[in-house]
């Protein structure tokens, strides 16, 4: 399977709880958001473990795309840092993580 893995911003930390029920609500659902306090890759990477329910997807895969985000978008990450230094207490960082096949099934749902 394929995973992408991609920062989307800043939220407040019930913004995020919301949008990972919602997502979740779905027992097939091809994407997931995820929150850190601090925008570093063990931040995020313990955040999945937050996820409940967790997808039934190759959560080393997933973890291996978040390094290779990592490891490629050095002045994107340094943006998120900045950014996150001087927003309240109360938000976090937003990342998204999708599982491309499934996403993929669900946009061509919707074009049926």
């Amino acid at each position: 399977m394929t995973y992408t893995f991609d920062i989307l911003g800043i939220a407040p930390l019930l913004t995020v709880f919301e949008y990972q029920q919602r997502v979740a609500q779905n027992p097939h659902h091809s994407k997931a958001y995820l929150g850190s306090p601090e925008c570093t890759l063990d931040g995020l990477i313990k955040s999945t473990d937050l996820l409940v329910p967790k997808p039934n997807w190759n959560w080393d895969e997933v973890i291996q795309r978040m390094v290779n985000f990592w490891l490629k978008h050095e002045e994107r990450i340094h943006y998120w840092q900045g950014q996150l230094a001087t927003v309240g207490q109360d938000n976090v960082l937003v990342a998204r993580v999708a599982n491309v096949e499934m996403l993929r099934n669900e946009f061509e749902l919707l074009l049926e």
